[in-house]
């Protein structure tokens, strides 16, 4: 049978990304990326960029927890070979054959925005056109980072299975009692150690720290091993309400304690606060969506089938909407929110589906 609260919290958390780049693109918090916001901080507080302290800490380990459960279910169903084959597809061929395809465009509005960033000209006029089109390909990853980086956790998952054959670790994870599932947040807090603390800038440091391929693999295999029993997510939708208050409390802390720091920092990422609030998020979500949402209905159906899709092709909407009002309109900043949230929640499914309808684009873009 299918666990439609686990469909539903994945698409909604989809959502939530999609409301969390609006913010970030308008930042002036020092979030890398955004075209930045409307005056400098501290004299601009922009209070609306508290969207982004309140998702950044678990939506994209919240995601992987949920990859690492379907993993586990799609396994039991399908051989080794024939899951890795449907994963290099759906995940892989997005990620790099859909750089070149559809990704440049967004890549075309990544290196605007930071020339408009930085006062400078990312690609002189000099260069030339095929350069410029690698180089857009490549700037275009943008969120598709979480793909590429969900593949390559594939081939680990898949390494680590072959050393559990007979699921005895596995089998000993669904034993865990709420307090040990719990304690599991950790392991949350180690994997924000493995970030590097002062990047340099002329390395892969900050790449590193942007695809944090240690700390989300532990979530990762904790949705494998762990939260893909029936039992222990029986204990977490049991204890869902402590759970959603301790959540509440550790947030309101880290916000009122940080609000103004760049939230995206190792340091910030790091700290015991902004940990303790993660887990118990991811965990209060799970527990509340396996109690309230294990249903389904047409548009939760439609969602579920086209979440991924609109994931891949929302940032082209952000990023070029949202250049093109910061950079040649004197909006008020409060339509610009408005503008573009409308944009991206309304445009993204319809490009999404007039992509689809096209053969050979659907393949390289979304793996279909």
């Amino acid at each position: 049978m299918r666990k439609h609260w686990i469909d539903n919290l994945r698409w909604v958390t989809v959502l939530l990304v999609l409301l969390y780049h609006v913010f970030y693109f308008y930042n002036n918090k020092g979030v890398f990326g955004g075209i930045g916001g409307f005056g400098p901080y501290p004299q601009l507080r922009q209070y609306q960029d508290v969207v982004m302290y309140i998702l950044y800490p678990w939506f994209m380990p919240l995601l992987f927890i949920l990859a690492g459960i379907s993993a586990r279910y799609a396994l039991e169903k399908k051989s080794a070979g024939e899951w890795f084959k449907a994963r290099t597809r759906k995940l892989l061929v997005p990620g790099t054959i859909g750089l070149f395809v559809f990704q440049w465009m967004t890549g075309y509005f990544n290196t605007a925005v930071s020339s408009h960033v930085n006062g400078s000209s990312v690609l002189p006029d000099g260069v030339p056109g095929f350069v410029k089109y690698f180089a857009w390909s490549v700037s275009g990853i943008g969120p598709l980072w979480f793909i590429q980086l969900l593949w390559l956790l594939c081939i680990v998952l898949l390494i680590v299975r072959a050393l559990d054959k007979n699921d005895r670790f596995w089998n000993w994870c669904g034993k865990a009692p709420i307090w040990i599932v719990i304690l599991l947040g950790v392991l949350f807090w180690v994997g924000e150690q493995t970030l590097i603390k002062n990047p340099r800038p002329e390395s892969a440091d900050g790449l590193l720290n942007l695809y944090k391929p240690l700390f989300y693999l532990i979530p990762f295999l904790l949705g494998y091993f762990v939260f893909s029993h029936d039992e222990v997510q029986e204990k977490v939708e049991k204890a869902w309400i402590p759970l959603m208050g301790c959540a509440w409390a550790s947030g309101v802390a880290l916000i009122a304690t940080t609000f103004g720091q760049d939230n995206t920092t190792p340091q910030y990422l790091g700290s015991p606060l902004n940990c303790l609030y993660g887990w118990m998020a991811c965990l209060a979500l799970m527990g509340w969506f396996k109690a309230r949402f294990d249903r389904t209905g047409p548009f939760a159906t439609y969602m579920t089938r086209s979440s991924f899709g609109i994931y891949i092709v929302h940032y082209l909407i952000i990023g070029c909407l949202g250049y093109m009002m910061k950079v040649y309109t004197q909006l008020p900043p409060w339509s610009m929110y408005a503008i573009l949230t409308v944009a991206v929640f309304a445009l993204s499914p319809l490009l999404y589906e007039l992509l689809r309808r096209i053969p050979v684009v659907k393949w390289c873009v979304f793996g279909e």
